[in-house]
């Protein structure tokens, strides 16, 4: 699986820890681009550039002349084994792209709402989780909790006080209500990324003054 990633991602393994949630991220953008793909019949693979990269390094055949159906497919197990990803995560997308993507201009607006709400998203819950993030990795449960209860506050709670966290609050809501995304989705897709960036090395006092 290492040399899957090396490969896939185009890193050296010492450089950078495989399975990590740059990889991860990548992963759920090929699933997306899969998704697309094969929900309206697209065949142009610059459209698709992450999706590109995995199927021409993992050499996924096109299944039945269609791009996308194997490659979700290949995408799919390889997120469930590695991340324990729920099927239900996938369904969810599957239903979000239907909902948004009728037509071939749909796309390129639909990965830009995604790119934004995930930003979006991320920074506002470790604004909103920024002491609760120092629990070690191994409270699964209770950082998982605490991840749900912040994400139904992102969602039903109306008393917040900094203008900056209220902008991305709205900001948030008003994405997914094009994308339609449960909270459980929401909840889920934000824990995976959050256990996996704390596990991620912290940059060393030299990185940082170099930046």
């Amino acid at each position: 699986m290492m040399e899957i990633f090396s490969k896939l991602f185009g890193r050296k393994e010492q450089e950078s820890k495989t399975g990590g949630m740059e990889d991860y991220m990548t992963l759920v953008r090929v699933y997306f681009q899969a998704a697309l793909a094969a929900q309206l019949g697209i065949s142009n693979l610059a459209m698709l550039p992450d999706l590109r990269v995995f199927k021409s390094t993992l050499h996924v055949p096109t299944q039945n002349n269609k791009l996308g159906v194997g490659e979700k497919s290949h995408c799919r197990k390889m997120m469930m084994e590695i991340y324990h990803t729920d099927e239900q995560f996938f369904k969810e997308i599957d239903q979000s792209i239907r909902r948004n993507c009728k037509k071939l201009q749909d796309v390129q607006v639909y990965l830009i709402q995604f790119q934004s709400f995930s930003q979006e998203l991320m920074m506002l819950m470790g604004n909103l989780m920024r002491f609760k993030l120092r629990v070690p990795s191994i409270f699964k449960k209770t950082i998982y909790a605490m991840t749900e209860k912040t994400v139904s506050d992102i969602f039903m709670k109306n008393d917040y006080k900094d203008p900056s966290v209220i902008k991305a609050v709205l900001n948030v809501r008003k994405l997914n209500t094009r994308l339609n995304f449960s909270q459980k989705w929401v909840t889920d897709f934000t824990y995976q990324v959050m256990m996996l960036a704390k596990k991620e090395p912290r940059p060393s006092d030299e990185d940082v003054k170099k930046k």
